[in-house]
Formats: structure tokens, C-alpha cells, sequence
């Protein structure tokens, strides 16, 4: 035999081996895969792709499979890159709040509130909300009501990075009046409380508030017998605990 032939014979047989491989999982989990060139009760000796050989006891050998048999392992997400990837989707954020009212040097009531907005629960790698949307606020003081629609921008932040930790936030945007008697104007909101994150996306908190409504009223005053209308500001400030829940 010419050495071009049994060069060619070599090349064969290792492409015929390579062709029929087999996996062997080990206990530990690992896989090798190649040629077992040599098998009994007490060993497996294996040759991979690169020639290399290997000896393994046989009480170390979980399982031996052909190229057919072999079903490859769904790549496992870490907990870490799972709770990264869900926190950055939306979040809502939906609160509700109640607690005193006043009108400073005037009067005293009472005020409740309903917020719901939506940003996302995850900035950075902080469980940061960053949000906007609008809501409900409604202010009592005695026979004066006075309703609103607040539209803003709102940021819930964490004060350190774990499941219980306090939380603070702020609030700014634009009330809009619900009644012809009187006008919307600037509305801000601060908040400081505690949260617990219970699990990457979802989270409670109990906060304790204020929030600061402008208000514009229409007035009529008689002045020697002629009626002149006048426009009076107002600033409302409500106090008061709430509950929010992110999802």
C-alpha cells in the first residue's frame, strides 16, 4: 500500500469515526464527546476530535449516547439576567391615599386621592420607578369642595437596594379643575415611607405624603351696590398616609 492510500484510509476511518461519536455524561454533569476505543466493567476510554484520549471509571459513567440520541440542554437564564429582563418592561404603579386637608389660615378638611401611572419599575440596576399619568384628588373643606384631575410625572426611588428598604418620591404636574367654579393650576407631591419588593416586578409601600394643589376661585363682590367678579388663588395642601402598589 502507497503511503497516499493509506493516508487516504486514515482520513477515512477518522471521518467515519468523527461521524459516529458518541456523548458520555458523566455524574457530575459534564459531557464528552468522541470515540470510545475501549470499554469494560471498570473503565471507558474515550478519543475526542482532537485525538486526545481519555480514561474514566465506569462507576463515574452516568450514560453513553449516540449522535442521534443526544438532545441539547436549554441554556439556563440566571436569576440575576431574569429579574433585569423582566424589571425593565412597563410597570404600573396605582395609589391610594387619604388624610387630612387644609387651607393655610383659613380652614381644615379633609382629602383623598387615587393615582395611577405608568413608567418603568427598573432604572439602572436600582428598582427605580420613573412614570407619568393621572388620577383623582378630591378636597373637602366644609362647604367648599374642590375636585381635581392631576396629570404629572412621578419618581419612586428606594433609599438602598433591598427587599425592605424605606422609599421616597416626589411628584410635579398640573391639576386640572373638574368644576366651572373654579381653575386648575400647579400640583406637586412628596413622600417618604416603607417598601417591600416581592419579587422583581411587584412591590408594596406605605407612605406617609403631602401633596400642594394651586386653585383659582371665581369671586363676586358687591361694591356699593355694583357687582365686581375677582379671581382668588388658592393653595391646598393634604397630608395623609398611602398605599401603592407596583406591577
Amino acid at each position: 500500500m502507497t503511503k497516499k492510500k493509506a493516508a487516504l484510509l486514515i482520513l477515512f476511518c477518522a471521518s467515519f469515526l468523527c461521524a459516529h461519536a458518541e456523548t458520555i455524561i458523566l455524574r457530575t454533569g459534564a459531557r464528552v464527546k468522541g470515540n470510545i476505543v475501549f470499554e469494560n466493567e471498570e473503565v471507558v476510554i474515550v478519543r475526542n476530535e482532537e485525538g486526545q484520549r481519555f480514561q474514566y471509571p465506569r462507576a463515574e459513567v452516568e450514560q453513553i449516547l449516540s449522535d442521534d440520541q443526544v438532545v441539547e440542554e436549554p441554556q439556563e437564564t440566571s436569576a440575576e439576567e431574569e429579574e433585569i429582563t423582566t424589571s425593565k418592561k412597563a410597570s404600573i404603579l396605582l395609589e391610594l391615599a387619604g388624610g387630612a386637608a387644609v387651607k393655610p389660615g383659613e380652614a381644615v378638611g379633609g382629602g383623598v386621592s387615587v393615582d395611577l401611572l405608568v413608567g418603568s419599575h427598573h432604572l439602572g440596576d436600582k428598582h427605580i420607578f420613573v412614570g407619568g399619568g393621572l388620577g383623582y384628588h378630591g378636597v373637602f373643606l366644609g362647604a367648599e369642595k374642590y375636585n381635581f384631575l392631576p396629570i404629572q410625572v412621578a419618581v419612586r426611588m428606594p433609599l438602598i437596594e433591598q427587599k425592605h428598604a424605606p422609599v421616597f418620591g416626589v411628584a410635579v404636574g398640573y391639576g386640572i379643575a373638574l368644576s366651572k367654579d373654579y381653575l386648575g393650576g400647579l400640583y406637586a407631591g412628596v413622600d417618604f415611607g416603607y417598601r417591600c419588593q416581592l419579587n422583581p416586578r411587584t412591590a408594596i409601600a406605605l407612605v406617609a405624603y403631602t401633596q400642594f394643589q394651586q386653585a383659582i376661585v371665581r369671586s363676586e363682590t358687591i361694591i356699593d351696590g355694583n357687582p365686581y367678579a375677582q379671581k382668588i388663588g388658592r393653595s391646598l395642601v393634604t397630608p395623609g398616609i398611602k398605599f401603592a402598589l407596583y406591577f
